[in-house]
């Protein structure tokens, strides 16, 4: 891990002002003053202080949260809304949500501290896929389900469901999507493009992690198991025993 790295997850530094700690001295590596850009350091084994004080990495911690409607993904709000930091222990407050819901769309939030796995889970070049159960105004017909998975034509670019089908027994007004760019608002846009608003979203699962049983407005550790998936859907190495998801 680069030092600045090293410097911003310990919770010092941006990495911008990390840099600019290393070039004034004050950073040590095993007791030698390091003040060379791009120094690396592999965490748990070599001792990074800054100005003599030990620097220790927390570890990786994700969460997954049931967000109920009505409540805002954000950190904060001007008009005082309600947010989803407002269901978790203050110590969380400095987990950053995997993909944000809108205020009515319910369901899975992914929650964490892990950057790296975050960029890509998030970023449309990855293709992770979001799993979305719909309940829409009126009955969705079989061509309906074949124009969403063709594409429409949105006001940013044309936009397709990788997979949309109605579950066995449901209504005819209910059906599950499968999409994987993460735009803003994409499931309500592409159901009205296609003459079918929204009335309810809930998303079901995001890459191999799904929702389940959880209630509405309580959470979660993800287990190891998971978070080892979630890596792997990306492409993310997993990380070291010190690095595993754990309360301190």
């Amino acid at each position: 891990m680069r030092l600045q790295k090293y410097l911003s997850r310990a919770g010092a530094s941006s990495r911008r002002e990390g840099e600019r700690l290393i070039e004034a001295g004050r950073v040590r590596v095993n007791g030698d003053v390091v003040t060379v850009l791009g120094t690396r350091v592999e965490p748990g084994r070599d001792r990074v202080e800054l100005d003599g004080r030990v620097l220790e990495l927390p570890g990786f911690r994700w969460l997954l949260l049931h967000k109920p409607p009505g409540v805002l993904t954000t950190a904060s709000d001007p008009g005082h809304n309600r947010t989803v930091y407002d269901l978790l222990p203050k110590e969380m407050a400095a987990l950053r949500y995997v993909g944000r819901l809108d205020r009515e769309t319910e369901g899975l939030l992914l929650l964490t501290n892990e950057g790296d796995v975050l960029h890509r889970l998030t970023h449309p070049s990855y293709g992770v896929e979001r799993e979305y159960r719909v309940q829409v105004k009126d009955p969705v017909a079989p061509a309906t389900l074949a124009r969403l998975t063709a594409g429409v034509q949105l006001d940013d670019g044309p936009a397709r469901a990788r997979k949309a089908w109605r579950p066995p027994g449901a209504s005819r007004d209910e059906l599950r999507l499968i999409l994987t760019e993460g735009r803003n608002r994409e499931v309500r846009r592409i159901m009205t493009a296609v003459g079918h608003p929204v009335r309810r979203l809930v998303r079901e699962r995001y890459g191999p992690v799904t929702l389940g049983t959880l209630a509405a407005g309580r959470w979660r550790e993800l287990t190891t198991d998971e978070i080892h998936e979630l890596r792997r859907s990306v492409g993310t190495p997993s990380a070291d025993a010190e690095s595993e998801a754990r309360w301190s």
